[in-house]
């Protein structure tokens, strides 16, 4: 059975629809990047898939035990999170709140879950750090870190990598195949680096106010809208 299944979406806000006609589905184990202009809908449809906007009409399925608050989510990053005055340790905790339930304070199990997310990521000689004293790669692994404490088996991320330098958007690359090919974790990324999607993701879902083309990279490089796009933003270079 699919994670995830979406029938005949139509998405919006405000009473207008930016997306209509959507279909696709995620099974465990994908690695699906959602493309498309500024607009188009994307972030619009990941906070659907959260739960945090309902869908003009059409269906939402999900399956294999998921459920909108089991997802871990890494949104893009504003000025003032990147700020935030709080330790490594207390933001990665805070992932544990949907998963574990809510309680006045941490026990054994959420320490443990963070502290195993740290060392998977890296990042456990920071745990007692500000985190509005890293730089923005070692934030992102922070809030990588937060994403998994929430899930077992999918995240989502918005725009990952967004004012990240070369070498930390190699590095986050490199930690989301880690985590897709070894572990398993269905990643659901949005993206406006369509080179990189389609060097490291086996899927695309390419989105406009009608659906463009959902399916595998090697298809969608072929296709005329992957070829259109790939050409209009300089992406072969990376295929």
């Amino acid at each position: 059975m699919a994670q995830l299944v979406c029938r005949d979406l139509e998405l919006g806000y405000e009473g207008k629809a930016v997306v209509k006609h959507l279909n696709f589905e995620v099974n465990q184990g994908d690695y699906l990047c959602i493309v498309g202009e500024n607009g188009s809908g994307k972030s619009t449809l990941i906070k659907t898939l959260l739960g945090l906007r309902t869908p003009m009409s059409g269906m939402i399925r999900m399956g294999d035990g998921l459920e909108a608050d089991s997802i871990g989510y890494l949104p893009q990053q504003t000025v003032v999170q990147r700020d935030f005055p709080a330790s490594v340790q207390e933001i990665v905790l805070s992932g544990c709140l949907g998963r574990f339930g809510w309680r006045p304070f941490y026990g054994n199990q959420e320490k443990q879950t963070a502290r195993k997310q740290m060392e998977k990521l890296g990042i456990t000689h920071l745990a007692g750090r500000c985190y509005r004293e890293l730089s923005g790669g070692q934030q992102q692994r922070v809030l990588l870190a937060r994403a998994l404490c929430a899930t077992r088996s999918m995240l989502l991320l918005d725009e990952p990598v967004a004012g990240l330098d070369p070498a930390a958007v190699q590095e986050m690359y490199e930690l989301l195949c880690t985590l897709n090919r070894e572990e398993q974790i269905t990643i659901l990324m949005v993206s406006h680096d369509v080179g990189a999607a389609v060097t490291y993701a086996d899927h695309i879902l390419h989105i406009s106010e009608e659906p463009l083309f959902f399916g595998t990279k090697e298809d969608y490089v072929k296709s005329e809208t992957g070829k259109a796009y790939l050409s209009a933003t300089g992406g072969g270079r990376h295929v």
